[in-house]
């Protein structure tokens, strides 16, 4: 069969027909072609098909930063070459990355910020995976100094957790100790916690900024009824602080609220730069209390590239302009800059939700009083007889290019689906307006079609 009679997905060649008058070429899409091509050629190709792509703007499914300023998309563009990890080739990158963990510890209330144990890292879920590694190796020391078994560590966290915690108790032979969703609570508490801990738990993982529903989960909370669990069990029991979505958020928008390591069982937090921390991806950090929470055996020297250098990551080589970007936001914004920032966010996020919130349909389970996040759910009266789900709104506002997405809730509250709205630095107070009413002019058209069979589930969704 020819390449024109083939469906599109099954057609293995691209004919670029403007790139290059005068140049007629099959490109071949699964293999090298042959022969080389103009740049401008390549770049046409290539441009064109990713037209086909989203609008970042409008997608309010990621947490991922989709827009920066010009200078600060100058100096990424000036430091593409720069690898993270040749800190002898690149000493001042590496002096402009230390300057960023003094900054986030600070920011973050180190006890020795000046003096701060950290790193930076791809995303935030390699961030995530180097703390939950430090609870495994302290836990595993202390256990052999006792004399105790090392088998059957586990880690107790909400089942709201990001993915990347699944993916550290498998590639690290951990037991997974999910606290389930029961009714209106779909993230960890104090009460629950004390439940699933025991002389195995390696640590607890609480979240600033769930992914479901952009809650705080109340860490200093947890971390009281812990205290009073070492009181009865002689149990020392850390905590990891997820903070990808609300560790560049709470210090801003809430420093009343106690998260950080003014807990004294906080050991080590994470967060995303590329989220609320306002950078492209992909940037992560980590952080810990002192270096008594960072075993030392989790610390490579590397002599190789030049001198002696300590690797603390999982990933190698990384691009070393988006920690550059980085430290252009905290020099260009500063504390009044990032809270001013989120503070229009969250002006945005309230309003919208707000409106939203009023629409017959719907019902809000959160507003976006915490990160600038929020989601909702279907009036349970209503969609008795509704023609239509979440799942057909958010199909339906794909087609004005919204990216909203709908699906189920955690663990035990599959059965709730919700719809969720990231706020981001580029999504304004008179775009969220259009949207808004582009969701109420969804209803109207499920409205007019009373026979619309309701869809009951969607394209997936990562959180």
């Amino acid at each position: 069969m020819s390449d024109q009679k083939k469906p599109p997905s099954q057609i293995s060649k691209l004919i670029p027909t403007y790139a290059s008058r005068g140049e007629n070429l099959e490109i071949p899409k699964n293999q090298l072609p042959e022969k080389s091509m103009l740049p401008s050629t390549a770049y046409q190709v290539i441009h064109d098909e990713l037209r086909l792509d989203g609008y970042s703007m409008l997608n309010l499914a990621t947490f991922v930063t989709t827009w920066m300023e010009d200078e600060a998309q100058k100096l990424i563009n000036e430091t593409l070459d720069k690898n993270m990890v040749d800190r002898d080739e690149y000493p001042q990158t590496a002096e402009i990355e230390q300057r960023c963990i003094r900054m986030t510890a600070e920011l973050w209330n180190a006890p020795d910020h000046e003096n701060a144990v950290g790193t930076s890292t791809i995303g935030s879920s390699e961030a995530a995976m180097l703390g939950g590694m430090a609870m495994k190796w302290r836990w595993r020391e202390k256990r052999r100094a006792e004399n105790k078994s090392t088998e059957k560590p586990n880690l107790v966290m909400g089942a709201n957790v990001q993915v990347c915690w699944h993916k550290f108790c498998r590639y690290w032979d951990i037991e997974p100790r999910e606290v389930p969703c029961e009714g209106d609570r779909f993230t960890l508490n104090a009460e629950e916690t004390l439940k699933y801990v025991d002389e195995n738990t390696i640590g607890v993982v609480a979240i600033m900024g769930s992914t479901f529903d952009g809650r705080y989960e109340p860490v200093e909370e947890i971390s009281d009824a812990l205290d009073r669990h070492e009181k009865e069990t002689g149990l020392d029991i850390p905590i990891h602080v997820d903070g990808a979505s609300g560790g560049f958020v709470a210090p801003f928008l809430q420093p009343e609220i106690k998260w950080d390591f003014r807990l004294p069982r906080v050991k080590s937090i994470n967060a995303s730069g590329h989220k609320y921390g306002l950078v492209y991806p992909g940037v992560g950090w980590v952080i810990f209390r002192d270096k008594d929470a960072l075993p030392e055996d989790l610390i490579f020297h590397v002599s190789y590239l030049g001198g002696d250098m300590m690797d603390l990551s999982i990933n190698f080589s990384r691009p070393g302009n988006r920690v550059v970007a980085q430290y252009y936001n905290f020099l260009r914004l500063g504390r009044e800059g990032y809270t001013r920032i989120h503070q229009a966010s969250q002006r945005v996020a309230l309003s919208l939700s707000e409106g939203i919130g009023a629409l017959e349909p719907f019902d809000l389970i959160t507003d976006g009083s915490d990160i600038p996040v929020f989601c909702w759910k279907m009036n349970d009266e209503y969609a008795r007889n509704a023609s239509f789900t979440l799942y057909d709104i958010a199909e339906k506002l794909r087609e004005r290019g919204w990216l909203v997405p709908a699906y189920p809730m955690p663990q035990n509250r599959h059965d709730l689906v919700v719809q969720r709205v990231v706020v981001k630095e580029d999504f304004s107070m008179d775009v969220a307006q259009m949207l808004l009413q582009d969701i109420k002019r969804a209803i109207e058209f499920f409205e007019s079609r009373p026979q619309n069979p309701p869809k009951t589930e969607g394209s997936h969704f990562s959180h």
